[in-house]
C-alpha cells in the first residue's frame, strides 16, 4: 500500500492493518521529512486519544492529515505504532 498525497509517496509498505476502512502503516514505512509535528487531538471511545501530523509536500501543508494513536487503549494496541491518513491523501496498492 501507499498513501500519496500531491503526487509524492508519504508512505509505503505491505504491512498495513486496516481498522474501521483506513489503512495503518508501521511508522517504519514513513517518509518522515514529510510531517510536521501537530497540536491536534482527538478522542476515540475504544482507541482512545489521537495525535496528528501535517504533511508538507513542495511548499504546501495538509492540516492534520495524519494521525496515530501513541497510548491506545488495549482494545486498539494493534495499531500502536502505526499511522493512518485522510484530508485527501490517498491510499493506494
Amino acid at each position: 500500500m501507499k498513501a500519496i498525497w500531491n503526487n509524492v509517496v508519504i508512505a509505503e509498505s505491505n504491512d498495513t492493518i486496516v481498522v474501521e476502512g483506513n489503512h495503518y502503516f508501521p511508522k517504519s514505512s514513513l517518509n518522515n521529512d514529510l510531517l510536521l509535528p501537530s497540536d491536534h487531538s482527538s478522542y476515540c471511545g475504544w482507541k482512545g486519544e489521537s495525535n496528528y501530523f501535517h504533511i508538507q509536500v513542495d511548499g504546501q501543508t495538509n492540516e492534520n492529515a495524519a494521525w496515530y494513536y501513541a497510548q491506545p487503549k488495549e482494545a486498539a494496541n494493534n495499531i500502536k505504532g502505526y499511522i493512518a491518513f485522510w484530508n485527501g491523501v490517498e491510499v493506494v496498492e
